[in-house]
């Protein structure tokens, strides 16, 4: 059984910064892209930033130069920096990874962290 599991999230002063973290584990075979996605009250979710295995990234227009997306291929973890963090960023932040199992390749989420910024 395969968990994404989030962590980092909370409360923080607008302009501040909060490092979320996402650890994949279970039965793994395989990771191609991970990314962090969110969903704000009322939002659908949507892109923050994808990472492909080889370190290729992509972002959202709202975050690029403020959020950082990295990824530990040995730890099966991936990370999202964020700074100069804005009252609209809060949202809850969700996990995504395309994951192998040993016959088929799947996509999991995890079970979502909250950031919330004051302004």
């Amino acid at each position: 059984q395969v968990q994404l599991v989030e962590s980092g999230g909370g409360l923080v002063q607008a302009g501040g910064s909060l490092r979320l973290s996402c650890a994949a584990s279970g039965n793994i075979f395989d990771i191609n892209t991970m990314g962090w996605y969110r969903q704000a009250p009322g939002k659908q979710r949507d892109l923050v930033a994808t990472i492909r295995p080889v370190g290729s990234t992509n972002y959202a227009d709202s975050v690029k130069g403020r959020f950082t997306i990295s990824r530990d291929n040995a730890k099966n973890m991936v990370y999202l920096q964020m700074n100069s963090l804005k009252p609209e960023d809060t949202a809850i932040y969700y996990c995504l990874a395309n994951i192998r199992e040993p016959t088929m390749w799947r996509n999991y989420w995890g079970q979502g962290t909250q950031v919330t910024v004051s302004s």
